[in-house]
C-alpha cells in the first residue's frame, strides 16, 4: 500500500502531514491508555515486537507494484488480535518509518499518506471488533465470519485510502481510475489469506499454555482482561 512517489505532491502533500499527526495522536492516547491499563513494559515489548514484525512484512514477505501502490501482506487484524490496539498502532508507524529510513528512502515523502493509510483502518477495525466481539470473549475464541469481518474493515479501508490519495492527487482522469481499480482487485485478495492467518495463530495461542501467563501478548487473546 506504499503511495508511489509523485502520486500527491507539491501543496498538496500538506494535508498528509495532517492526517498523520491526528492519526499519531490518537495512537499515542491509546498508548497512553494501555500503559495505564496494563503497565509500560507489556506495552514497549509488545510495540517492539510489532514493530520487527511490520517491518518484516514489508521488507521481507513478497510484494508486487500494482497500479498506483504495491500489494503487501499487512496482517494489521493479526497484530491486533495478538497484541492489541496501542502495539499494533505504534509497530506499524514506526516500522513503516525504519523500512523507509533504512531500505527505501524515496519513501520518506510519502510516509504521511502511508502512515495514514495504515492507521486509520486500524482504528476501524477496533469499533468493529468492538461491535462484533462479545465483550468478554476470548480473541482465540473468534469464529471465521469474526475474522473475516476484521480483515475486510482492515483491507478496504486501506484501499479506500490508497484511492482517496489517487483522487486527490491525480483527479478522475481514466487512466488513474484504471490505476486505483487495478490495485483495489489485487488488493483485496489479501481478504483470501488474512482471516485464515488469523484463526491459525489464534489456534497456536490457544493450544500454548505459557501465551496465558505472557505479558508479551494482548491480555484478551485469552479471556484476561
Amino acid at each position: 500500500m506504499h503511495i508511489e512517489p509523485g502520486i500527491v505532491d507539491g501543496a498538496k502533500i500538506v494535508l498528509s502531514y495532517a492526517t498523520a499527526g491526528a492519526s499519531g495522536v490518537f495512537a499515542l492516547k491509546l498508548a497512553a491508555s494501555e500503559i495505564r491499563d496494563h503497565g509500560g513494559l507489556s506495552f514497549i515489548a509488545r510495540s517492539a515486537i510489532t514493530t520487527a514484525l511490520v517491518f518484516c512484512f514489508f521488507e521481507v514477505l513478497p510484494h508486487y507494484p500494482v497500479g498506483v501502490s504495491e500489494v503487501h501482506l499487512i496482517l494489521g487484524s493479526t497484530l491486533f488480535l495478538l497484541f492489541g490496539m496501542a502495539p499494533a498502532a505504534i509497530g506499524l508507524a514506526v516500522g513503516l518509518l525504519a523500512q523507509g529510513l533504512f531500505f527505501a528512502p524515496y519513501d520518506l515523502p510519502q510516509y504521511g499518506m502511508n502512515v495514514t493509510t495504515l492507521l486509520v483502518p486500524l482504528f476501524a477495525l477496533r469499533i468493529v471488533a468492538l461491535l462484533a466481539i462479545a465483550p468478554g470473549k476470548r480473541y482465540v475464541d473468534l469464529t471465521y465470519r469474526q475474522a473475516l469481518a476484521l480483515s475486510v474493515t482492515y483491507q478496504a479501508g486501506i484501499v479506500t485510502w490508497v484511492a482517496f490519495w489517487a483522487l486527490y492527487g491525480h483527479g478522475i482522469g481514466a487512466d488513474n481510475l484504471v490505476s486505483i481499480g487495478t490495485f483495489g482487485i489485487a488488493y483485496m485478495l489479501v481478504i483470501v489469506i488474512e482471516p485464515l492467518a488469523d484463526l491459525v495463530v489464534l489456534a497456536a495461542a490457544k493450544s500454548t499454555t505459557a501465551i496465558s501467563r505472557s505479558w508479551l501478548f494482548e491480555p484478551r487473546l485469552l479471556g484476561q482482561a
